[in-house]
């Protein structure tokens, strides 16, 4: 994966946000691979397409990229409420890389793969509708609360700089697929749940700690140690104990 975008693209436009989607969708056309399956490229779409910029040419899975300058935190502005929520509740959401770029490098620093399968509807918070002076008054938009998103279904595709391997980014993906076949209805709270057993059982990590820090468990499991949930540590996943546990019950 190159991290340097093509920055003298946006030399004809004056729009920031013209600009930006202008140099991010070259690359992503270019970089961006399909974790879903083994295609390692994305196909871009016609412009406004709704909710999608790319398809897979293989397995057909749509994705939206969202890229920004400023670092990627805790919470994503993001389009309509209604129709963000519209989406989830008829399965129909589409799986989301959020970039962070440096503007004056135009070079990559972190790449984000949220499935489309991760989004519970408590991660999408209602925005005020906009004033009456507004040049479209009363629209509402949402915020995309990261937070509420299971960690191990925050894919890390790029971070400081530095690209994981497809084949890490597919076992990550291929990790918390189960999800998807899980009744829309039902998702939702599971999702939920695993972002609440990941609250009790893991460290709280932001981009930049150190892949060395570990932090031990107290309570019922005794002194056992795991690492921070990027990492991938299988027995340590949530979704992993969670979903043996559904088992178990079935």
């Amino acid at each position: 994966m190159n991290l340097s975008m093509t920055g003298e693209l946006a030399a004809a436009y004056k729009s920031g946000s013209i600009r930006a989607g202008v140099v991010t969708e070259a690359w992503g056309e270019q970089n961006l691979y399909c974790p879903n399956c083994s295609s390692p490229n994305l196909e871009r779409l016609k412009p406004n397409t709704k909710a999608s910029d790319f398809q897979c040419p293989v397995c057909k899975f749509w994705y939206q990229l969202k890229g920004q300058k400023s670092p990627i935190r805790s919470s994503i502005t993001d389009g309509a409420y209604g129709a963000m929520m519209a989406a989830i509740h008829e399965d129909k959401t589409p799986n989301f890389y959020f970039l962070h770029y440096d503007l004056a490098t135009w070079r990559i620093q972190n790449l984000l793969l949220i499935p489309h399968f991760a989004f519970p509807p408590s991660a999408i918070i209602k925005r005020a509708p906009l004033s009456a002076t507004a040049r479209r008054a009363g629209w509402v938009g949402c915020n995309i609360a990261l937070s509420r998103i299971p960690v191990d279904a925050r894919i890390l595709v790029v971070e400081a700089g530095r690209a994981a391997s497809p084949a890490e980014v597919r076992a990550r993906f291929k990790r918390v697929q189960p999800l998807a076949d899980l009744p829309v209805n039902l998702r939702g709270w599971t999702l939920d749940v695993l972002n609440v057993v990941a609250a009790v059982c893991l460290p709280v990590r932001s981009f930049g700690a150190k892949d060395g820090d570990r932090r031990k468990i107290s309570g019922a499991g005794g002194g056992r140690f795991v690492g921070p949930p990027y990492l991938g540590d299988d027995e340590a996943s949530p979704s992993k104990v969670f979903t043996l546990r559904l088992g178990g019950l079935a």
